[in-house]
C-alpha cells in the first residue's frame, strides 16, 4: 500500500496507470497511442523521477500484480495510520463488510507509532475514527496526565461474526460488521499499563477518555453497562434512528471498606474484671 509520504495526486496517477495496464488499455499522449511495452518503459522512467528509485514503497505498490485502487477513506487513513487493505469480508450471510482494512498502528503527530496488538480488522471508517481518537484525544490526555508516551493499544476484539455478547439468538453484533472495537488498555513508553477500567489509573484521565469516546462513537459500553463489559470498553459506529447514541461507562473509584472500631486495652480489661453473674440458688 502507499505510505503517507506519497501525495494524493501521485496516488491517483499510479492507480490510473495500474488500472489501464491491468485492463490491457494503451495510454495516449498528444493523439498518439503507445503499446503496453512502451507504457511500461515510460512508467519506470516516471517513477524513478518522482520517487527516486523504482524499488521504493510507492513503486512496489504501482507494480504489484493485482491492482487495488485505494478508496477515498483509505487515502485519508493513510495520513493517520499504518494499515493493510483487505478484500470484502463475508464470513456469513449477514457478516459482510466492504472497504475493510487491517489496522496495524496509529501514527501520532510527532511521527511515533502506537502499535495495535493484535492488528484489528475493521471497516475503514471505523479504523479512521479509532485512529483520530488515539491521535487527538488519548495521546494528549496521557501526556498531560503524567508525561506518558503511548506505544501500544491492546485490541481485545474487532471483526468477529457473532451475536451481541455471544448470546444465542440475539441480534448480530457490530463486531460481525467489522464496525466495532474492544479496547483493553494502553501501554506507555515507561512500561506502565493504563487500563480503561482499572480504578488505580488516574480518574481524570479515564473521565477524559470517556467524554471523548462518547463524542466520537455511536456506542460506548464499559463498566456498569450490561455486565459484559466490566474489564474493557466497547466502541462502535452503529447507525440508529435520528443519530441516537449510547454512552454507558461508569468511571469508578477504588472501594474503601469500613473498618470496625477497635477497643482500647483499658476497656477490654474493665470488662474482664467485672464479676460474672451467678446462677440462682436451687430450692
Amino acid at each position: 500500500m502507499l505510505r503517507s509520504r506519497v501525495t494524493a495526486p501521485l496516488q491517483l496517477f499510479l492507480n490510473t496507470i495500474r488500472l489501464r495496464l491491468s485492463s490491457g488499455m494503451a495510454l495516449t499522449s498528444g493523439g498518439r497511442r503507445y503499446s503496453r511495452r512502451g507504457c511500461l518503459a515510460k512508467r519506470f522512467i516516471l517513477l524513478a523521477m518522482l520517487l527516486g528509485t523504482p524499488g521504493s514503497t510507492a513503486a512496489q505498490y504501482a507494480l504489484s500484480p493485482l491492482p487495488r485502487i485505494p478508496t477515498a477513506c483509505q487515502l485519508g487513513l493513510a495520513q493517520l495510520a499504518q494499515f493493510q487493505p483487505l478484500p470484502p469480508l463475508a464470513a456469513a450471510d449477514q457478516c459482510v463488510a466492504a472497504d475493510a482494512v487491517l489496522l496495524q498502528a496509529v501514527m501520532l503527530p510527532d511521527k511515533t507509532k502506537v502499535a495495535v496488538v493484535p492488528p484489528a480488522t475493521l471497516r475503514c471508517t471505523m479504523a479512521e475514527q479509532v485512529a483520530r481518537w488515539v491521535r487527538e484525544d488519548v495521546a494528549p490526555a496521557a501526556k498531560a496526565m503524567a508525561g506518558a508516551l503511548l506505544r501500544r493499544l491492546d485490541n481485545l476484539d474487532s471483526y468477529e461474526c457473532r451475536s451481541q455478547n455471544r448470546i444465542q439468538g440475539a441480534r448480530l453484533s457490530e463486531h460481525g460488521r467489522a464496525n466495532a472495537f474492544d479496547v483493553g488498555a494502553f501501554r506507555v513508553a515507561d512500561v506502565r499499563i493504563l487500563a480503561l477500567t482499572d480504578v488505580k489509573v488516574a480518574k481524570t484521565w479515564r473521565e477524559a477518555l470517556r467524554a471523548s469516546a462518547c463524542a466520537r462513537f455511536a456506542t460506548v459500553l464499559g463498566p456498569g453497562s450490561d455486565g459484559y463489559h466490566e474489564e474493557h470498553v466497547h466502541l462502535d459506529l452503529a447507525e440508529r434512528h435520528n443519530g441516537y447514541k449510547m454512552c454507558q461507562w461508569e468511571v469508578r473509584e477504588p472501594v474503601v471498606q469500613a473498618q470496625a472500631p477497635t477497643q482500647s486495652s483499658e476497656q477490654a480489661s474493665a470488662r474482664i474484671e467485672e464479676p460474672l453473674p451467678l446462677p440462682r440458688p436451687r430450692r
